[in-house]
């Protein structure tokens, strides 16, 4: 099709040729005819150029090229667009011309040729720094910051560091959200109203770019590119809230206007890789068609500095000792910068790609050591914790609520994690397949248990430990059980936790109770206690120690706090399983004994039925004034 349509030009123009040789009896005959051919059709229109002389040529576009020369400070395709489509068709000319030779005219008409050229390439340079400098930095800063916002409605909240500085750490914290493919919605990427330049400009910048290319001025193209497209997006940059701050500039700032630092990085890293670069390499791509090694050139030497300052705030986060607590904002710049790295290293190639994912891949590493020393160091203030005064009640100790808080939030970053903690060490329980966060885990909850042991052993009561100790464990059963905890801890761990507690609410009978209980035994009233030869002296003593013990536990316990109303009331049944049968058997063998003497109310001052309403008010948390009413024995 190309070749019949040459053949088809060629014999329109032949036979033109041959109509102005007939026709044409004067010179301007024949221009007559020239200017009406070649308004005719387009295939004619380079008739004119068969009739004039290399020179003439030469002379109309140098006439054109001058017109326009530096000294004119109008810019050619912002004022006068009409005219820019004659300037780089007197370009193409020259460029034309300065490619024949041979002959010694040709030779000093090329010579000319690139004289003009390098007119025309110092107007081009200056065209196309105009153009690109002012299509990039009117950018309206409030319409990005609006389209920036638009954006991050994409990507997760960032919940990061869901343990406050300053909170009290029982206080729990948010969850960590999904990554913005697993949210849905848009890609910000679809956006068009941030960092974009008009598409007739673009055309226009390519335009010029390949008459650059072409003649060998590309490294001057280059630097006039590089130089606007490097301020817009570090002014992108300080909209999206990344400031340029040195290492120790970070380490001097406040933990609460850091963390907001870290989180704008987080989002900021995301959009400046899925929008920004993205948007740059498409420009690049369409301007510099013409040269792959500049379009490469142009693209990294824009946007490494950008780059480099992300980078560069992630080094500064990663080399600092942050308090354990911090963990989870450094996981999330982690998260992030590992997210965008396939996206990153997808707009590079050769050596660029190279050394970009040597950078962030050093980035990464030493944010992978932050998270593990924070980590490392959590498990020591565990051990190191010191407070000595026991709490009230036997409560859930603020410790289990903080330790149980962090290593749920733990398990949202699970796959990072197994990735940072793969060279974790020994395995705990030698279970091979355990993962390696959830070795972790067991390592801390371990280090947990053993600080509550140690702070049980503070409370005088000789059955108050094994309260505490059941309320704390019971506690991280169920954050277990109702979180994603129990995956990496397993059923097994659930199984032998209840085991303990069991084990616990037995010694805590045995410690308890058993002064009560022994004073509802036959030994020492000198009968089988069926008969009357029971001593009545010993009886009363024996009602009168009950009734001391009895009532100085519920005195007691009713203070104590079991905040599970199943194993307040699993404890409750156990002590009235042991207390209430063994308390009327006692009564109804003995009573009888002490019928007509004095005081015996003082002596027989609870009925059975007493007793186990009054074990109701136990583990209550308060001292109670029973509402059940004490009635004495009726003889």
């Amino acid at each position: 099709m190309a070749g019949a349509a040459a053949d088809g030009r060629e014999k329109v123009i032949a036979a033109a040729q041959h109509i102005i040789k007939s026709l044409a009896t004067s010179p301007n005959a024949a221009e007559d005819m020239l200017r009406i051919l070649s308004g005719f059709d387009h295939r004619l229109s380079a008739i004119p150029d068969l009739f004039r002389s290399s020179a003439a040529r030469l002379d109309a576009a140098e006439k054109v090229i001058l017109h326009w020369d530096a000294s004119n400070a109008d810019s050619l395709w912002e004022s006068f667009p009409d005219d820019a489509a004659e300037y780089l068709a007197a370009v193409d000319e020259v460029i034309r011309l300065a490619g024949g030779g041979g002959s010694e005219d040709d030779d000093d008409l090329c010579g000319r040729a690139e004289s003009v050229i390098q007119v025309a390439m110092a107007r081009l340079e200056d065209e196309f720094q105009h153009l690109i400098n002012r299509n990039s930095a009117t950018l309206d800063a409030n319409c990005l910051r609006d389209s920036f916002e638009r954006f991050a409605l994409s990507f997760p909240s960032d919940s990061g560091n869901p343990i406050a500085e300053d909170s009290d750490p029982s206080v729990g914290g948010e969850q960590h959200e999904a990554n913005p493919e697993e949210r849905g919605g848009n890609s910000p990427s679809d956006d068009r109203s941030s960092n974009s330049i008009p598409p007739e400009v673009i055309s226009d910048l390519k335009h010029i770019a390949d008459r650059m290319i072409s003649t060998g001025y590309g490294r001057e193209l280059c630097q006039a590119y590089i130089g606007a497209r490097r301020e817009i997006l570090n002014e992108c940059l300080s909209v999206l809230g990344v400031d340029k701050l040195s290492i120790d500039e970070v380490q001097r700032i406040k933990w609460k206007a850091l963390d907001d630092k870290m989180k704008k990085w987080i989002r900021s890293l995301k959009i400046v890789v899925r929008v920004l670069l993205l948007k740059e390499r498409k420009l690049c791509d369409q301007i510099f068609a013409a040269s792959d090694e500049l379009k490469e050139e142009c693209f990294i030497e824009a946007t490494k500095v950008c780059v480099m300052q992300l980078l560069n705030f992630g080094d500064a986060i990663a080399i600092g000792k942050w308090a354990s607590e911090k963990v989870f904002r450094i996981l999330g710049m982690y998260e992030a910068l590992a997210d965008v790295l396939p996206d990153l290293l997808s707009l590079l190639s050769g050596n660029s790609e190279e050394f970009i994912f040597r950078e962030v891949e050093g980035n990464l590493g030493r944010l992978g050591d932050a998270v593990r020393g924070a980590l490392a160091r959590f498990g020591s203030a565990i051990q190191r914790e010191t407070s000595r005064k026991p709490l009230q009640g036997g409560e859930i100790h603020p410790l289990t609520k903080y330790v149980m808080n962090y290593i749920r939030l733990l398990v949202g970053y699970s796959s990072s994690l197994n990735v940072l903690l793969a060279d974790g060490g020994d395995n705990p329980v030698g279970d091979e397949s355990m993962t390696p966060l959830s070795h972790c885990i067991y390592v801390l909850i371990s280090d947990l248990e053993c600080k509550l042991e140690e702070k049980s052993k503070l409370y005088e009561d000789d059955g108050m430990p094994y309260i505490f100790l059941m309320n704390n464990l019971l506690y991280m059963v169920r954050e277990v059980k109702d979180s994603e905890l129990k995956i990496p801890l397993g059923d097994d761990w659930v199984r032998k936790c209840r085991r303990q507690i069991r084990q616990y609410a037995t010694s805590y009978l045995r410690a308890s109770w058993t002064k009560v209980l022994s004073c509802l035994k036959d030994d020492g009233l000198g009968g089988s206690g069926s008969s009357h030869n029971a001593s009545r002296v010993a009886l009363k003593e024996r009602f009168k120690n009950f009734n001391l013990a009895f009532e100085e536990i519920y005195r007691t316990q009713t203070k104590w706090k079991v905040p599970d109303s199943q194993l307040r009331e699993e404890l409750r049944i156990s002590i009235s399983e042991k207390v209430i049968p063994a308390y009327r058997s006692f009564v109804g063998r003995f009573h009888g004994q002490l019928e007509g003497g004095r005081h015996v109310a003082k002596y027989l001052k609870y009925t059975p039925e007493d007793i186990e309403n009054y074990l109701v008010d136990l583990f209550e948390g308060c001292p109670s004034q029973s509402s059940h009413h004490r009635r004495k024995l009726s003889l």
